[in-house]
C-alpha cells in the first residue's frame, strides 16, 4: 500500500476512535408489556384539560417554554388555584431545548416553575462539553459522529435537574403524560419515548432514565453523538397491536401512521435493527406534535384516545405550540461565498427541521379539526340513557358544548426590536443572562397576547372579561432587559 494509501487509512481509524459512543442503557424487558402512561389525553373526568407542545432551539427554546408556563399561570391564577390553568395540563411533549422543560414540568408539575431559572436557565449546560470551534480534537471527533457523548449535556441533567429519576418515577409521581421526542435516523421518523415504543423493543421504559431520553432529543448532530438503544426483539413475547395490523391493510392509513408502523416493525422484528440511533426531535419534529397526529389517525372509535366518559364529560380543550425557532438565517446571504463546512450542515438541518414543523403542525390541526367533529357526532348520536350512565347525570348536558383551541406562540408578533434580537441568540446550551431573561419575557409577550388562549381562558372561565382589555398579567413582574451587546 502507497504511503499516502496508509495515512488516509490511518486518518479514518484516527477518526473512528475519536467519536464518543454511547453504549445502550435499555434494559430487556423479559415478560408482559410496560405499564400505559397516564393516558395520551386526559387520565380523569375533567371538563377541561390542556396540552402543551415545546419546540427546539437550545437554552432559547427552554427558557421560551418557561415563559409560556409562567404567563398561563399569571393569566389564570387565584387565591384559590395558586397555579391557575397549569393544573389543567394532562400533556406535555417536547423536542431539544424545549423537551427540557417538557421533561422537568411533567416530573415535578406546576410547582417545578418557581426557581427552575436560577436552578437550570441561566447556569452552563455546556460545562462539561467540548465544543469550542478552534479545538481539533472536538472538530474530528464531530465529523466522526459526534463531539460529545451522554457523559456531557445527559451528565449535566441528571445532576442538575432529574437527580436520576427514570420514567418510572415520571409515572409514579406525576398526572401529566409526558412526551420526549427524538429522531430515529435509519427509519427517518420521530422516535417517541412511550411505552408502545419500547414494547416494540422489548425493552423496559420504568428503569430507563429521563435524562437519557432528553440528550437523545437534544443530540444535534456533529455536536452530540447519537443516544443508542439496543433492541431486544423476542425476550418478552411482543404481539403487535391491533392498529398497526390494520395499517398495514388500510389504504387510507395516513403517511405519518405507516412510517410509524413500520418502525415499529423494524424494532421488534429481530432481524437487521440491532441497535437504534437516535438524534436530535428537531429533525423529523421539532414542535413534538407528531404523537398527537398519529394517536388520533390510528384511532379506532371517535373519540379516541379518550374513554367514553371523558368523551361526554370534556367541553374546552387547548393544545398549545411554543415555536422558539429563528424566523430566519442571514447570517451568510451577504455574500457571494457560503455556507460552507459546519455551517452548511446546520443550514441544512435547520432547513429540515423547519419544513418538518410546519408540515407537522399543520397535519396536527387537522386532525383536531376532524377530532372536534367527531365527538360532536359521537355525543350527538348517544340516548340520554346512555349519557346518564357516563356522566351520572344529564344536568347541563349540551352534545355540542365542545371546542378545542389549537394555537402556536412564537417570535412573530412582537416588537420588531425585540424580535431581531432573539432572532440573534444562538442555540446553545449556555447564554447569558440577558438572553434568557429576554427568551423568558418573549414567551410571556407571545402567550399574553395569543387570540387563542385568550379565547381558551374565556370558554373555560378562567376569566370573565377580556383580559387583554381589563386585566395585566398577574404573574411575577418583567424582569428589566438590558440591551445585548453584539461584536
Amino acid at each position: 500500500m502507497h504511503l499516502k494509501g496508509l495515512a488516509a487509512l490511518g486518518l479514518v481509524l484516527f477518526l473512528a476512535g475519536c467519536a464518543a459512543l454511547n453504549k445502550p442503557l435499555n434494559l430487556a424487558l423479559t415478560e408482559g408489556r410496560n405499564a400505559p402512561f397516564a393516558g395520551p389525553v386526559v387520565p380523569d373526568a375533567g371538563e377541561t384539560y390542556i396540552g402543551l407542545a415545546f419546540s427546539g432551539g437550545g437554552m432559547r427554546a427552554s427558557a421560551f417554554a418557561h415563559g409560556v408556563l409562567e404567563e398561563l399561570r399569571a393569566l389564570s391564577r387565584s387565591d384559590r388555584a395558586p397555579f391557575g390553568m397549569l393544573s389543567d395540563v394532562r400533556l406535555v411533549t417536547g423536542v431539544s431545548g424545549g423537551s427540557v422543560t417538557a421533561a422537568h414540568f411533567g416530573l415535578y408539575g406546576p410547582a417545578s416553575i418557581e426557581g427552575y431559572r436560577e436552578r437550570y436557565l441561566i447556569t452552563d449546560a455546556e460545562r462539561y462539553m467540548a465544543n469550542s470551534p478552534v479545538n481539533p480534537v472536538a472538530i474530528l471527533r464531530g465529523l466522526s459522529g459526534g463531539a460529545n457523548g451522554r457523559e456531557t449535556f445527559g451528565r449535566y441533567l441528571d445532576e442538575v435537574l432529574f437527580k436520576g429519576a427514570t420514567f418510572g418515577d415520571l409515572a409514579k409521581r406525576s398526572q401529566i403524560t409526558t412526551w420526549i421526542n427524538a429522531t430515529d435516523i435509519a427509519n427517518k421518523v420521530t422516535f417517541l419515548f412511550s411505552p408502545e415504543t419500547f414494547d416494540a423493543l422489548c425493552s423496559d421504559l420504568d428503569s430507563f432514565p429521563i435524562s437519557e431520553a432528553v440528550a437523545a432529543s437534544a443530540a444535534f448532530p456533529l455536536v452530540f453523538s447519537p443516544i443508542v438503544l439496543e433492541a431486544h426483539a423476542g425476550s418478552c413475547g411482543y404481539s403487535e397491536p391491533d392498529w398497526l395490523t390494520a395499517a398495514r391493510h388500510n389504504p387510507e392509513a395516513t403517511a405519518a401512521m405507516i412510517a410509524h408502523a413500520e418502525a415499529l416493525e423494524s424494532y421488534a422484528g429481530g432481524g437487521d435493527v440491532k441497535y437504534l440511533k437516535l438524534l436530535d426531535g428537531g429533525i423529523t419534529d421539532n414542535f413534538g406534535t407528531t404523537g398527537l397526529a398519529v394517536a388520533r389517525a390510528r384511532a379506532e372509535t371517535p373519540y379516541a384516545p379518550l374513554t367514553p366518559e371523558q368523551a361526554v364529560t370534556l367541553k374546552r380543550a387547548l393544545l398549545l405550540v411554543a415555536d422558539a425557532g429563528v424566523r430566519r438565517d442571514l447570517a451568510w446571504t451577504s455574500r457571494l461565498r457560503g455556507p460552507g463546512g459546519v455551517q452548511l450542515a446546520t443550514s441544512i438541518a435547520n432547513a429540515s427541521m423547519g419544513a418538518a414543523s410546519r408540515t407537522g403542525y399543520d397535519a396536527m390541526r387537522l386532525q383536531i379539526a376532524n377530532w372536534e367533529r367527531d365527538l360532536v357526532e359521537y355525543r350527538c348520536g348517544l340516548a340520554l340513557s346512555e349519557v346518564r350512565r357516563l356522566r351520572g347525570s344529564i344536568r347541563g348536558w349540551d352534545c355540542r358544548d365542545i371546542k378545542f383551541f389549537v394555537g402556536q406562540v412564537s417570535f412573530r408578533g412582537l416588537p420588531d426590536a425585540m424580535r431581531d434580537t432573539l432572532d440573534d441568540i444562538p442555540t446553545r446550551l449556555r447564554l447569558e443572562t440577558e438572553e434568557v431573561d429576554l427568551a423568558i419575557e418573549a414567551g410571556r409577550l407571545s402567550t399574553r397576547q395569543n387570540a387563542q388562549v385568550q379565547g381558551f381562558l374565556r370558554a373555560a372561565g378562567y376569566v370573565e372579561t377580556d383580559p387583554l382589555l381589563t386585566r395585566r398579567s398577574t404573574g411575577p413582574a418583567p424582569r428589566r432587559i438590558a440591551p445585548l451587546r453584539r461584536e
